[in-house]
């Protein structure tokens, strides 16, 4: 797909579908909640800095396909919440009881949010409660094992806890707790594997979970997507790395880097408009990563306005 396709692309912004149940509206997801699933549309909004900060064109369909792929390829390790896909940008899943913590896990000391293991180190914190980090450690170094930093769940800000602090508080409690990070450092070495096969480093990833009516563990939202993860082409990390170069990656930091050299996005009321050259280099980059994974050429059907094309494949699915 070349870069003049990308631009002249539609971007799905919103949903409005009044026949598919209750509609509430994550940063990236409309969800539609029925009795006994949840139907999920992946649109088109980018948000960084907990807020939206470009529409980005085929991102909604590249998330939810390589996600299909990732629970595909997970499955034997903790089942998943999915029910159909019915539209290359939609999920029907059933609905489970959520558990109230993102399973963030990391390999590599990275990242310019505050939300990051570099942001913290930089600051000179070394002790994470459950590790400590030794001195003179360089940005986008490989941990010597990976690590769990949990965070609070929120749909505005979420909050790095000690896995000791989540469990004071009463979030999780400490059998919980052990069993969704052993499941989530599992799911992170066979991202890793089948990640490296594919040219690619899987960098850092963040996991939900849920549990069903008999209390075990199900891996629900979405998994190893350009959104919740990080990914570095692996032939050139290590020489990059040496020469003190930032890793040739796939995610947004690019954007993110951006649009804090030009603004102060976590206060600012207004932003400036993302770059329209920037906006298409994102969404190749989504293209190529799903390309590079799958292993298979993105294509996308755009004979019918998107949002007429979804509510079509969901007319069964009407409340």
């Amino acid at each position: 797909m070349d870069k003049k396709e990308i631009q002249d692309a539609e971007v799905l912004k919103e949903t409005n579908f009044s026949n598919l149940g209750e509609r509430k509206i994550g940063k990236v997801r409309d969800i539609y909640i029925q009795s006994d699933k949840l139907i999920l549309i992946a649109t088109d909004r980018h948000s960084s800095f907990d807020r939206i900060i470009a529409h980005i064109p085929f991102k909604g369909e590249v998330l939810t396909q390589v996600s299909n792929f990732w629970f595909e390829k997970t499955k034997d390790i903790v089942p998943n919440h999915v029910l159909a896909m019915p539209d290359p940008q939609v999920v029907v899943v059933k609905r489970y009881d959520v558990i109230p913590i993102e399973v963030v896990v990391r390999g590599y000391i990275t990242g310019t949010t505050n939300t990051s293991l570099w942001w913290h180190y930089k600051e000179g914190k070394r002790d994470f409660g459950n590790f400590t980090l030794p001195d003179r450690m360089k940005k986008n170094q490989k941990l010597e094992r990976p690590v769990f930093t949990p965070s609070t769940k929120s749909d505005e800000h979420d909050i790095t806890m000690s896995p000791g602090e989540i469990i004071k508080r009463g979030i999780v409690d400490e059998d919980l707790l052990k069993k969704i990070e052993k499941i989530g450092m599992k799911l992170f070495k066979r991202g890793q594997e089948i990640a490296l096969k594919k040219g690619l480093i899987l960098v850092d990833t963040k996991y939900e979970f849920g549990l069903d009516e008999t209390g075990q563990i199900v891996l629900i939202d979405e998994i190893h997507t350009p959104d919740s993860s990080r990914y570095w082409q692996a032939d050139s990390y290590q020489g990059r790395f040496d020469q003190g170069l930032e890793p040739e990656y796939f995610d947004k930091e690019f954007l993110r880097l951006w649009f804090s050299e030009h603004s102060d996005p976590y206060n600012d009321n207004v932003l400036p408009e993302a770059p329209k050259e920037m906006v298409v280099e994102l969404s190749k980059r989504y293209i190529d990563i799903y390309e590079q994974l799958t292993e298979k050429e993105f294509t996308s059907d755009r004979s019918m306005p998107i949002a007429q094309r979804i509510q079509k494949n969901l007319a069964k699915y009407t409340a």
